[in-house]
């Protein structure tokens, strides 16, 4: 069984049990977090498609931690022009657990 979910602005295809990082949420750690934007859900072979959303289906996770993603390193250069720039950026992630899906 598996879903289609938006969570922040992005779809990610969920199942139980199954941990992901998404964007930054505003939630404390250990909050249960219930999404019911559900686009699509699938359950032994029944695919129930959304238009866009399903009403009727959830799914909830819980939230585990706030970590930042690796830096990813912007340099830009000219060639024998003396022109360097460096510039560094970590993203502020969030890891859940999906715990059921109800649809």
């Amino acid at each position: 069984m598996f879903a289609i979910v938006e969570i922040a602005g992005q779809q990610f295809k969920v199942e139980e049990g199954q941990e992901i990082f998404v964007h930054r949420l505003n939630a404390e750690e250990g909050d249960n977090l219930s999404i019911d934007k559900v686009l699509l859900v699938e359950n032994g072979g029944t695919v129930q498609v959304g238009t866009p959303t399903l009403g009727s289906a959830a799914v909830n996770a819980t939230i585990l931690e706030h970590v930042k993603g690796d830096k990813v390193i912007v340099f830009k250069k000219k060639r024998r022009k003396g022109y360097k720039k460096k510039k560094g950026h970590r993203q502020s992630f969030t890891k859940i657990k999906i715990d059921s899906i109800a649809g």
